[in-house]
């Protein structure tokens, strides 16, 4: 009995460190994508076009910036996934 309730701390553990570590990494990570993408396309400027209303470069953009972010919260909810199962085996 004491094992598992050691075990079910340890899992609270890992998903809390890992969820903070991972919500962390994700908001960091929303701020650097577009600065990213700006970088892979020096000769388009997303900003001016967007305003300027080209429909195209704003769905394109948020596409791109979404996708990315999508995939790392996938990656980050593996993690954790992987912590809460390391901790209750």
């Amino acid at each position: 009995m004491s094992q598992t309730i050691i075990n079910i701390g340890w899992a609270l553990v890992f998903s809390l460190v890992g969820g903070t570590a991972g919500a962390l990494l994700l908001i960091w990570l929303s701020s650097h994508i577009p600065a990213i993408f700006d970088k892979m396309t020096p000769d388009i400027n997303e900003g001016k076009e967007i305003i300027r209303g080209n429909r195209a470069v704003a769905d394109y953009f948020g596409r791109i910036v979404s996708a990315a972010i999508l995939g790392v919260s996938i990656i980050i909810a593996a993690a954790v996934l992987g912590g809460l199962i390391a901790a209750l085996h």
